[in-house]
């Protein structure tokens, strides 16, 4: 059979079947997507190929699903701090972003967030941000893969200043989505806190025509929590399930401080979880009891949140930092085991944004969107058990080699897709303004 692409592995772990591993194995690509996973013997009888990649030291296995990031606030990275969540957004982040948000800033910004990611080995994320028309183009022009949110807020910003120009702005940028085979949309309202009754049962009308997601901060501190049930007598997630807002299609980001009770009413709902462990320790907003939410049955995705809020936009870190603080907070060792991480970071974001029959996993059918990483390194030495070594050893700069769509974006450890030097001068041009 001819084929595109052959890649010889020592290891492919292909999150579905989940907890497997196939030693000594190759992935066969054709037309952007994977035809077969077989022995390497096998692999040689069977298939014809354009290029044969020998990756034999390494393991293959599906990019990273990010699954909440705010890709341009990557330039305010380390610029505020050690501080307490509500004082970093009011009095630093959001004044910053009233001064300087821009195109251009969201334009160096996404670039900036992409580079750190595909070398990495994120192949997909779920973005939240001004500008989404500007993230999408450059994401379009980078080949990664994307869910790009539809903002909404009830306030003025330098990219809309009504609700009427959110939502039209918003669905205007739909529109330029569907031609991008990579670029889905979901409607992002902020949180509970910054959207009131009114425009989310808008959102509400839009998103049952639309059929898209909802990408929404939730339950993130305790003080949001006991706010909102001083001011309405309810929980964030009593009033947005009593606004039929919580569904399949609901992603709720952080869910850090959630009763008993919401907790049942969200996992009846069917919506997802983003975990964010190392946003959430950087600003103390608390531990995230993930382990009470996989025994409800809820789906539990993984994300970095900002570099501003995290510093890194890296996948390995939040999976290593999900599975030991899980057991702590479970006080079991059992809790969260190295290969349910990894399908956190992978499939599990997949299914929440929906393209799961697309990516996520190493399956015959599936878009060729793959890392390998260079096990041949002290600190993957011995290999008794590659998906223990991937989520507790494994360092990101592992990474060798990306594909999305079976577009090689990544080769022995170089961008292919970007100018690297232009990309620092932009950011360096940015620093200066943003330290004026």
């Amino acid at each position: 059979m001819n084929i595109d692409t052959l890649i010889h592995a020592g290891w492919i772990v292909p999150v579905i079947p989940e907890n497997t591993v196939y030693h000594q194995h190759s992935i066969a690509l054709a037309d952007g997507c994977i035809v077969d996973i077989v022995p390497w013997k096998q692999a040689v009888e069977q298939f014809h190929a354009q290029a044969t990649i020998e990756l034999r030291q390494h393991c293959l296995m599906p990019g990273l699903i990010n699954t909440h990031t705010h890709a341009p606030m990557s330039l305010m990275r380390g610029i505020a701090d050690d501080l307490k969540l509500m004082d970093w957004l009011q009095n630093h982040i959001w004044p910053l972003e009233q001064q300087w948000v821009s195109e251009d800033f969201v334009a160096v910004g996404t670039r900036l967030a992409i580079a750190e990611m595909l070398l990495s080995g994120t192949t997909c994320f779920n973005d939240m941000y001004f500008y989404p028309e500007t993230v999408t183009q450059v994401v379009a022009g980078l080949g990664i893969r994307a869910t790009i949110g539809l903002i909404l807020i009830d306030a003025p910003t330098n990219w809309a200043k009504t609700t009427d120009e959110y939502i039209s702005q918003g669905l205007a940028v739909h529109d330029i989505v569907r031609n991008e085979p990579l670029v889905n949309t979901a409607f992002a309202p902020h949180a509970p806190y910054t959207v009131c009754d009114a425009n989310l049962l808008r959102m509400r009308a839009l998103v049952e025509e639309m059929e898209i997601p909802i990408h929404m901060h939730v339950h993130e501190t305790s003080d949001e929590v006991s706010n909102a049930i001083a001011e309405t007598g309810k929980s964030p997630v009593q009033r947005l399930a009593e606004l039929e807002l919580l569904a399949n299609g609901f992603i709720g980001v952080h869910m850090v401080h959630v009763s008993e009770p919401d907790r049942a009413l969200y996992a009846e709902s069917g919506a997802h979880v983003v975990h964010c462990p190392s946003s959430n320790l950087k600003l103390a907003s608390g531990f995230c009891p993930i382990q009470q939410y996989v025994s409800d049955g809820i789906n539990i995705a993984l994300g970095t949140d900002s570099a501003a809020s995290n510093n890194r936009l890296d996948m390995f870190t939040e999976m290593r930092s999900a599975a030991l603080i899980a057991k702590a907070v479970a006080h079991d060792a059992s809790a969260i085991p190295a290969h349910t991480a990894l399908s956190m970071a992978t499939i599990n974001g997949a299914r929440a944004l929906g393209i799961d029959t697309v990516t996520g996993s190493l399956e015959a059918g599936k878009s060729a969107d793959l890392i390998a990483i260079d096990m041949d390194d002290i600190v993957t030495r011995p290999m008794f058990n590659p998906i223990s070594q991937l989520v507790y050893a494994t360092h990101c700069h592992q990474v060798t080699d990306v594909w999305i769509a079976g577009k090689h974006l990544v080769q022995s450890g170089k961008l292919s897709s970007m100018d690297i030097t232009q990309l620092k001068y932009d950011v360096d041009r940015w620093q200066q303004q943003l330290d004026s």
